[in-house]
């Protein structure tokens, strides 16, 4: 049995070469993306009075004016008596929007409801940004009180005016954007503590969400990895490694190479590692699914389920801006963030349900479903690190089930794990960076259910079955059971049907901030 199973194994590495490097190439894609560039966002800066041009937005957790707008007496009447007539609670995100009062081009009043807190700046701001979209004035933003909270609005206004418009046609070439003020006692040590992170997030997010917004003819793995490279250049202490399908196929890496053995596009394997000033002993690993667009395979999807199928590499291109985010700010962490990048396309050498893949450590894997992909990229991925980088802990971030949206809905992440010290960060960083996550079981029947008949091993397990406990149970089963090790299923929290404060319509970008937060916040057990 081991004999035909390694010789199955083998056939399914070596047909993951078949198409040429020509064949490779893109075609057809209808736009080149060095054609096209976003809206500028505006600038952000601070200041210690309000720019008298500027459209105002007043962060309020009272229906009452603060103190210090040094606006006239007749604009403090008018805007008092707005907020008296108009029932203005302050409520979280409640917005009331004034014209003519004095010389400002608009007056905005966003409650921040009672808590005052970080979250609740950050989702003010990020929903004066929503509303002040089309605003043509410059912006001041007043009211959000100490330097840390001015650094928070800051960021909050930064995550929510972002667009993805690149693709737009018949408008005119954008000017650029007028600058955003955030005004406050304390101005000097607010831009410090924005620049020191919350400006390398805002970038990161943003990086992250143009990845999953272009369109998956632009973004495939060979283009992942050029992006990459691209936003880490000339960042210090930096590590780009690339693992092509000939090397994956030297190494024995049969999963991921099956599953983008349909595509035109060979399967990738990214590492970026960043080791920050002061940094010692092994890295944090943050792998990431990198499914850059997901038909399913031969276990095809309808076409209302493919859709957004382009938005399957959400975990990978989390955990790269993670590390954009870390390095950019020169955070004093070591972290590797590993990108498993492959297309799984129905080509005509695609992978076959009942296949038999053999990865890197030698598991071997039943395919019952081409559709459950996600975990197969994952299994080798997990298993590389852990061999060529000796961390102290994974965490894997994938946009892995639908069992896990339809558990939390888009409000959490599922969150998988073996050492409690690592649940306990993760739920402590999601619930700081206001990227939840909620804790879902991990039973020993979950690794009874994902045992194969003819492998070690089968990727799905049919019929009404916990989902995303067994996705889980199947990467689980690649970790050493030594290794401080958690999965974070992300399915339903990447991508909103709706505007929300920190984020428009489309990819969220999840992952960024709770992985951050998470990288700089955690202690390796020693």
């Amino acid at each position: 049995m081991r004999c035909v199973l390694a010789s199955m194994a083998f056939a399914v590495l070596a047909s993951g070469g078949a198409f040429s490097a020509a064949a490779q190439e893109v075609v057809g894609s209808a736009v080149s993306p060095g054609e096209a560039r976003n809206s500028p966002e505006r600038p952000i800066d601070f200041a210690a009075t309000i720019p008298a041009d500027a459209a105002l937005v007043i962060l309020s957790s009272t229906a009452a004016l603060s103190g210090g707008l040094a606006l006239s007496s007749a604009e403090q009447t008018a805007l008092t008596a707005a907020l008296a007539s108009s029932g203005f609670a302050a409520k979280a995100n409640e917005v009331l929007s004034l014209r003519g009062v004095g010389t400002r081009p608009r007056v905005l009043v966003v409650g921040t409801g009672t808590s005052g807190g970080a979250l609740a700046v950050q989702e003010a701001a990020g929903k004066a940004a929503q509303e002040l979209k089309g605003e043509k004035a410059p912006v001041a933003v007043f009211g959000a009180g100490n330097p840390a909270r001015m650094a928070d609005a800051a960021l909050g206004y930064a995550l929510g005016q972002y667009r993805f418009d690149r693709y737009k046609t018949g408008v005119a070439s954008p000017r650029p954007a007028l600058p955003v003020t955030v005004v406050g006692e304390g101005a000097s040590e607010a831009r410090r503590i924005h620049a020191a992170r919350h400006a390398g997030v805002a970038e990161a997010a943003r990086f992250t969400r143009d990845l999953i917004n272009e369109p998956a003819a632009v973004i495939y793995p060979e283009s992942f990895v050029s992006r990459t490279r691209a936003a880490f250049s000339g960042l210090a202490g930096v590590t780009v490694e690339v693992l092509d399908e000939p090397a994956m196929r030297r190494l024995g890496m049969g999963a991921i190479v099956g599953v983008g053995q349909g595509s035109r596009r060979g399967s990738r394997l990214l590492l970026v590692t960043y080791k920050g000033p002061g940094a010692g002993g092994p890295p944090l690993a943050l792998v990431g699914k990198g499914i850059t667009f997901d038909s399913g395979g031969l276990s095809l999807k309808t076409g209302a389920g493919m859709v957004r199928m382009k938005a399957d590499m959400s975990g990978a291109a989390a955990v790269i801006g993670t590390a954009l985010s870390l390095a950019t700010t020169r955070a004093p962490v070591h972290v590797v963030a590993v990108a498993a990048l492959a297309e799984n396309m129905p080509g005509g050498n695609a992978q076959r349900p009942g296949d038999v893949v053999r990865t890197m450590g030698g598991k071997t894997i039943e395919v019952i479903n081409t559709d459950t992909e996600g975990r197969l990229v994952l299994a080798d991925a997990v298993q590389y690190v852990a061999s060529r980088k000796n961390p102290a802990a994974i965490v894997d971030i994938a946009t892995l089930t639908g069992s896990a949206a339809a558990a939390l809905g888009d409000e959490y992440a599922a969150l998988f794990a073996r050492d409690e010290a690592l649940a306990s960060a993760i739920t402590a960083a999601g619930a700081a960076s206001g990227e939840p996550v909620w804790r879902l079981p991990l039973h020993p029947n979950h690794d009874e259910d994902i045992k194969s008949e003819i492998a070690d091993v089968r990727n799905s397990v049919e019929g009404g079955s916990p989902g995303a406990s067994h996705g889980a149970a199947f990467i689980g089963a690649f970790v050493d059971p030594a290794m401080p090790w958690a999965h974070i299923d992300m399915a339903g929290t990447m991508w909103a049907t709706k505007a929300q404060p920190l984020y428009p319509e489309g990819p969220t970008g999840y992952g960024v901030r709770l992985l951050d937060t998470l990288a700089r916040e955690w202690v390796a057990p020693r």
